[in-house]
């Protein structure tokens, strides 16, 4: 996940533990590496289930009016 200064932190700890499955203490600090170093790793997947997990990170997001964006990286 990148950051931004528009969507809340609260919110972006609810997409880790949503789609991601991570718990509150895990979320948290994932949250707090991409507020402090612009992005975060969210977890290493499959090609598909990344783009499926960046796809409902974005459509969340727009949901709810949040510029959030979320990308895959190939390893």
């Amino acid at each position: 996940m990148l950051n931004d200064d528009f969507t809340p932190m609260d919110f972006v700890v609810m997409l880790l533990q949503r789609f991601f499955h991570k718990s509150e203490e895990q979320a948290i600090e994932i949250m707090l590496d991409i507020h402090h170093k612009g992005q975060g790793i969210c977890g290493i997947y499959t090609r598909d289930i990344a783009e499926t997990k960046m796809t409902q990170v974005h459509q969340a997001s727009e949901q709810h009016e949040h510029p959030l964006r979320c990308i895959y990286e190939q390893v």
